[in-house]
């Protein structure tokens, strides 16, 4: 029994790790934003992987369901996302998040 519960404290010490990489990267790299994108990406991925570890110990469902719709909203978040780079490299040759605020109408 011990063994069990040192496995899933060592992976949620990785979903933690994985969530703090993501939330770094986002917030330390304000320059790029298909990287921040990507943080944002491995911030979602560990939550699903949270949720996945609570469905699975306490043998429930809906943290799987609540997974799915939280990979639907990353899809579509990543959609979104990668149309705003076309955009603005269109627009300004660049991807520096920095001069975003130049888009203003």
């Amino acid at each position: 029994m011990i063994y069990f519960y040192l496995q899933i404290s060592l992976f949620f010490f990785t979903i933690i790790v994985l969530f703090f990489i993501g939330a770094f990267g986002t917030f330390l790299n304000r320059r790029n934003f298909i990287t921040m994108l990507m943080c944002i990406e491995i911030m979602l991925l560990s939550v699903n992987m949270n949720l996945f570890t609570a469905a699975s110990i306490l043998d429930d469902i809906a943290g799987v369901l609540l997974a799915l719709f939280v990979m639907t909203v990353a899809a579509a978040e990543t959609a979104i996302g990668l149309a705003l780079c076309v955009i603005y490299h269109r627009l300004r040759s660049t991807l520096d998040v920095e001069f975003i605020n130049l888009l203003k109408g």
